[in-house]
Formats: structure tokens, C-alpha cells, sequence
């Protein structure tokens, strides 16, 4: 009878230790993990961020109708800045504050997780896989920033490099939002072309709301730009470009970083896109179509949501929910901030989705290494270099 008083309080001190461990992790519970994206539904970037939180949702749906991880659903809670820093700094005094996330995932902007690390570093809430790829992103204290591509400072300077090896080219250019993001894209412009002996000749800024670029794109033509280095919004890389075509501008070259490498950007009637360059850590998800579990995941994709093309935005939310997923089953049944940086930092899998080896340390917070430029042709992009 003694033994077994013993083993009962053993038993009641060890739930209550659990219980009081779950206490102290925000938004963890026995039975729930609540789990944060403030992102652009609704502005320049919700060809991103829109079907990114769709995809995202519906593999978090998969794996909490089998029960969820360590026996814990996950409810997904996504609030939409519309690109705007004041809108975005509510969005995540709320996420934190009001809805008590445990992580911050998807998160889109360069300048809204810039401004995001205080807050959650000082919680210890990781974000993980942010719709961004900046290299602040990574900058000292690391430990709960986790990003699920390359930067868009490297992925410029692969770009130039490219050009530099593979055409005649002595004038490199800008066209670039001044924001921490447009800023990223300048700086690879310019470094690059400074590592190569090129001339960074001209460069022009642009609000994220501009749709007419003939007296920039005029400007850039004078300086006889052979190629113009690009950040800005989907439509606008879009406009950009064919107004650059329509007034005659065809010797030059045009590339985006991953902010401007998007399936949509292949299929604009008329072929007006054609010949347009990106640099990105991913490849894109529609030639693809043809490996099964690419194959298999569009069409229920498109089937669950009526879209005819999920295209990239819908590709990296699906592959920042598996990693997530990944790092919550790595993590154990006891989940605090510090497991689940245990956690990512033992991932390496490869993710058929992205077209991507997946590998994270203590040191290396960054998943994919390596950038692929791609142009469109035909309707399609087209890898030219890995």
C-alpha cells in the first residue's frame, strides 16, 4: 500500500512537472501547438502570401486529422499586413501578445522581420521559413531564426556572375524598392560588379505602388545598362519588364532575386515575360509536374482550391509546413523553444516540393545552399544554371 502511495505522488509530481513545463512554453499545450504568420494577403506580395498560407493550412489539416505531432494539433493562426510595416507591427502584437504564438512561420517581408527579432528573440518564439531573403535574417543571435533559402544578396551576384560569364556585358543597374529588401538587390548589384571589374552605372528607386516606369526605364537605357538588377512587387517586375520591351530596350538583360521569380510571371498572356531572368533557391514548381509527389501535391492542391496554378507562392508554403512539422517530431513530446532549435538543428532531408536538400546545424541556420538562375521560355521557366 505504501509502495503504491509512492508511485501515485511520483506519478502526480511528474504530471504536475509537465504541466508547469507547458505552462511556461507560450502556446504550447498537451494538446494544441499555436503557431503564427503575419503575411501580405492583400498587397504587392500576396501572389506569395495568399496561397503560401493556403498550402501551408491545408498539410497542417493533413497531419492533425492524423492526430498531430506528440499527440498535439496545430492551429494555424495568419493575420495579413498588406506589406504595410504599421499593419505588420499590429499583426505581430497580437500574434505574440494576444493569440500567444510559439512560433512565427511564413512570415513575409524583409523589413517586417527585420523589425519582428526583437519581440520574438526576446520570447524565444523561432520564426521559421519567412518569406524573405534577406541576410539580416541570419545576422548574430541566430538561435531561433531559421530561413528555408538562399539570399537574395548571393542570389544577385550569382545572377551578375552569370551574365558577366555567359554574355558581353560591361554596365550593371538597379531597379529596386529602398526598403531593407530593395536594399538587399542593390548592394549584390553592386558588390558583384565591383568583384568583376564591371561598372555599376545607374540605378533607379520606385515606391511599391509605381506603374509607370517609362522615365526610369528611359534613364537606365541612356546609361546603357547591359543589365538591370530588379526589386520590386510581382506586377510591377511584370510592368517593368514590358514596358522596357515596348519601348524598344531589347539588348539588356532583366533578373529578379526570388522576390521576382514566380510561376505566374511565365504564363502573362502575349508572351511579354519572355527572356526574363531570376535567381531563386528553389526551382519552380510546373515543370516538375512530372515526379509523383510534386505531381501528386498540386492536384490536391488545385482540387481542394479551385486554382489553376498555385505556382510559387503555394510551393514554399507547402514546404515551410513540412518543416515545421519536421522540426515539431524532432523536437519530442517535451516542447519548449530549446528542443525545438534542437530539433531544426538536426534536419537533413531532402524536399521533393522545392526541388531542394534541406540541411540545418548548430552553425548553419540556413536549409538550401545553393541558387538556380532560371529564364522564361516558351511559357515556362527554364533552369540555365544550378
Amino acid at each position: 500500500m505504501k509502495t503504491l502511495s509512492k508511485l501515485t505522488i511520483a506519478l502526480a509530481a511528474s504530471a504536475c512537472f509537465v504541466a508547469g513545463a507547458y505552462a511556461e512554453t507560450q502556446g504550447v499545450s498537451d494538446t494544441e501547438v499555436v503557431v503564427g504568420s503575419s503575411n501580405d494577403l492583400s498587397g504587392i506580395f500576396a501572389a506569395f502570401g495568399a496561397p503560401a498560407t493556403k498550402a501551408a493550412q491545408m498539410y497542417f489539416d493533413e497531419i492533425n486529422a492524423k492526430g498531430g505531432v506528440h499527440g498535439r494539433k496545430i492551429k494555424f493562426i495568419v493575420e495579413d499586413h498588406a506589406y504595410s510595416l504599421p499593419k505588420a507591427t499590429q499583426a505581430l502584437n497580437k500574434l505574440v501578445n494576444r493569440d500567444k504564438i510559439f512560433a512565427m512561420l511564413l512570415q513575409l517581408g524583409t523589413p517586417m522581420n527585420i523589425a519582428s527579432f526583437k519581440l520574438l528573440d526576446k520570447k524565444k518564439i523561432p520564426n521559421v521559413n519567412p518569406l524573405s531573403a534577406a541576410r539580416q535574417l541570419l545576422q548574430d543571435p541566430i538561435d531561433y531564426h531559421f530561413t528555408g533559402g538562399t539570399t537574395y544578396y548571393s542570389q544577385i551576384r550569382t545572377g551578375v556572375k552569370y551574365f558577366a560569364e555567359n554574355k558581353s556585358i560591361k554596365n550593371v543597374c538597379a531597379m529596386f524598392i529602398p526598403s531593407d529588401f530593395g536594399k538587399e538587390i542593390q548592394a549584390g548589384a553592386k558588390d558583384e560588379a565591383a568583384a568583376l571589374g564591371l561598372n555599376y552605372a545607374a540605378e533607379t528607386t520606385h515606391k511599391g505602388d509605381d506603374a509607370d516606369f517609362v522615365g526610369s526605364l528611359t534613364k537606365l537605357k541612356d546609361a546603357k545598362c547591359d543589365v538591370v538588377t530588379m526589386a520590386l512587387g510581382v506586377r510591377q517586375t511584370i510592368t517593368a519588364y514590358a514596358t522596357a520591351r515596348k519601348i524598344g530596350w531589347k539588348d539588356a538583360e532583366f533578373i529578379s532575386a526570388s522576390a521576382g521569380f514566380h510561376s505566374v510571371m511565365a504564363k502573362v498572356p502575349g508572351g511579354i515575360t519572355e527572356g526574363l531572368y531570376a535567381a531563386a533557391g528553389w526551382t519552380d514548381l510546373l515543370p516538375r509536374l512530372g515526379n509523383p509527389v510534386v505531381g501528386a501535391w498540386f492536384k490536391k492542391y488545385t482540387e481542394a482550391t479551385g486554382e489553376k496554378l498555385p505556382g510559387t507562392g503555394a510551393l514554399l508554403g507547402r514546404s515551410g509546413a513540412e518543416l515545421f512539422v519536421r522540426a515539431l517530431e524532432a523536437a519530442g513530446k517535451e516542447l519548449t523553444p530549446e528542443s525545438f532549435k534542437t530539433g531544426m538543428e538536426s534536419l537533413n532531408y531532402r524536399d521533393e516540393i522545392s526541388d531542394n536538400q534541406i540541411t540545418f546545424s548548430a552553425t548553419d541556420h540556413q536549409g538550401p545552399d545553393k541558387n538556380i538562375i532560371s529564364v522564361i521560355e516558351k511559357g515556362n521557366w527554364k533552369i540555365v544554371q544550378r
